[in-house]
């Protein structure tokens, strides 16, 4: 057996280790689909003085296409991807190096169950808007989460509703569903 292979076995070993470790990595990347890309930006509704928290962001591939929407309609809005996983995290940089809005992204390293919204939220935001696309039984604890911080919030869920929100539930119909839920 060759070094060479017997590195590339151990990188192998390590990304798989980095995906499926539930400490590191609790829940299973599946990104958003990009037929439903379109879709998940308007739902967003970016605006002026706006925040946008993609918690799990995975790659990043909603928080980067939606900074680009926001830099070509010249708006201020502020892109957070929320990650814990390192090589996701490390992909997202790797984006971020090449993206025309990089100004208004930041790409955070933490516990999409534990994190404190506030510590980001450095001026006064007109609204706070949350993307989620996350396993079906991670949605309540996390937007219980969000509600302990804060009153004023709108939520974008892919794919799952929200059953605490569902009197406030908007659907969208694309190749999957998106939900929208505004306070």
């Amino acid at each position: 057996m060759s070094i060479t292979f017997l590195i590339i076995l151990i990188i192998f070993f390590g990304i798989i280790f980095l995906f499926s470790s539930k400490t590191l990595s609790p829940i299973p990347y599946f990104p958003s689909n990009k037929k439903d890309l379109p879709l998940i930006i308007k739902a967003l509704n970016l605006k002026n003085n706006q925040a946008v928290f993609d918690l799990g962001a995975g790659d990043g591939i909603v928080i980067f296409e939606a900074a680009k929407k926001a830099y070509e309609k010249n708006l201020n809005t502020q892109f957070f991807a929320v990650e814990i996983n390192p090589v996701l995290i490390l992909i997202m940089y790797i984006k971020l190096l090449f993206h025309p809005n990089k100004k208004n992204i930041k790409i955070v390293y933490d516990d999409i169950f534990k994190i404190n919204i506030k510590k980001f939220l450095n001026f006064d935001f007109s609204l706070l808007t949350f993307y989620l696309y996350i396993s079906p039984w991670y949605l309540e604890k996390t937007v219980s989460n969000l509600k302990s911080q804060l009153s004023n919030l709108k939520i974008v869920s892919y794919m799952y509703s929200i059953k605490s929100l569902k009197n406030k539930q908007k659907t969208i119909n694309g190749k999957n569903k998106i939900y929208v839920y505004k306070n």
